[in-house]
């Protein structure tokens, strides 16, 4: 799993990609007087909050019904639910809305976002090429509940979503519920939840207690699942299609919305 630390490479490259997209706006912007600099730098990054809030909003709006069953999810900004492209047009018109009347910041501010945009694209589709490539399908043995062997090499011919968890991990155990729901939506994608390090008996327990109905709960003991994708914590989903190619990856907790948004990216 590619990572700087305790961050995601993705989060990381938003910070760089900002920064530059801040640096070429006032370099730009550059004339006599310092504070077109200053204000060149200031109008970027209020664009680019403002079109992130939109890129979540428009999100939320497009998966509501999903949202509504669990209004908290909103909240979760962290499962990836942003639409860029209408973040991207908030942010224009917001710069040509702040410089109707400042006209010469215009052409530096709209440059550094276009400049950021393209740099971010770039850069993503290169890392998330290296990270298709860096992952292989694990093809490990594992055990059902019945404590019958099998291989993942099993689910083939169709797409895969495995799922790394615990009973331990509270985002694992908030996340459960989108997965059940998903895998009678879906019938034709194999949601694998593979539980890292844990005893049949805690399992069993655990869904039992929450009336969870997996299809496809499978027991990873000693975590080779977890070592073999690199996962740096859990929970973590990762997504293979039909030829058992990685499509992407997603650590943390993920919601309903989010599931089925990139379900929707990597399958349709």
């Amino acid at each position: 799993m590619i990572s700087i630390g305790p961050f995601s490479v993705q989060l990381v490259l938003l910070a760089i990609v900002l920064f530059l997209a801040w640096v070429i706006a006032r370099f730009l912007a550059l004339r006599p007087k310092d504070d077109k600099r200053k204000a060149a730098g200031g109008l970027l990054l209020d664009a680019v909050f403002w079109g992130i809030v939109a890129a979540r909003l428009v999100h939320i709006f497009q998966w509501r019904d999903e949202y509504l069953q669990k209004p908290l999810s909103i909240i979760a900004i962290s499962d990836g639910g942003y639409l860029w492209w209408a973040g991207l047009l908030v942010a224009i018109m917001y710069v040509l809305w702040r410089t109707r009347k400042i006209p010469l910041l215009r052409q530096p501010v709209l440059i550094g976002m276009v400049a950021g945009m393209l740099i971010w694209l770039v850069a993503g589709n290169a890392l998330s090429m290296m990270q298709r490539s860096s992952i292989d399908f694990p093809d490990v043995q594992l055990a059902t509940l019945d404590q019958q062997p099998v291989s993942l090499s099993a689910y083939r011919g169709k797409p895969v979503v495995l799922n790394l968890w615990a009973s331990w991990c509270p985002p694992c155990r908030r996340e459960m519920p989108a997965f059940e729901q998903a895998q009678e939506q879906f019938p034709d994608i194999a949601f694998v939840m593979i539980n890292q390090g844990e005893s049949l008996k805690n399992v069993q327990g655990f869904l039992q207690a929450e009336q969870l109905m997996l299809n496809n709960v499978l027991l990873d003991p000693v975590s080779r699942v977890m070592h073999q994708v690199r996962a740096r914590g859990l929970p973590t989903t990762l997504f293979f299609d039909a030829q058992r190619q990685l499509q992407g990856v997603h650590m943390g907790e993920i919601t309903a919305a989010g599931l089925k948004s990139k379900i929707a990216l990597y399958f349709d």
